[in-house]
């Protein structure tokens, strides 16, 4: 069953220098989101986490023999779902950016971890407890 994605917007940074993870990165950039889904950040504020899902887009295709590998900060091979190293069977990462500013279909965001031109799948609120989950209802 084939499973096919459009970007809804493109990242974008004037950083050359990508930490390879959102943790540890103090990197600031642009997502762009397509006009016709600029209607869908209604309510994402300054301050805010948003969860980024996006296309590892200059990841080559996936090969078993990368199932394990070893990270560059670890001595040891690991299992590919256990890392985030952007070679796995399906190119999606994900990140926990802090919303910067937002204008019309712009987010200014900091911690990315992505290159300049990543494609942009999806962004999600950032839900820490059930509290923060806006379908949440107290009973």
């Amino acid at each position: 069953m084939p499973i096919e994605y459009e970007p809804i917007g493109t990242f974008h940074t004037d950083a050359t220098d990508i930490p390879r993870h959102w943790s540890v990165s103090d990197i600031t950039g642009r997502i762009i989101i397509n006009e016709i889904y600029a209607k869908g950040l209604k309510d994402i504020q300054p301050g805010q986490k948003i969860i980024v899902l996006f296309h590892f887009h200059k990841s080559s295709e996936f090969d078993p023999n990368k199932l394990v590998q070893t990270p560059p900060h670890r001595h040891q091979a690991m299992g590919v779902f256990s890392i985030c190293s952007p070679y796995r069977p399906n190119s999606i990462g994900l990140s926990v950016l802090e919303v910067i500013d937002i204008d019309k279909n712009v987010i200014s965001v900091r911690r990315a971890d992505m290159i300049d031109g990543t494609p942009i799948l999806d962004i999600k609120p950032h839900i820490e407890d059930k509290h923060d989950c806006p379908s949440y209802r107290d009973a």
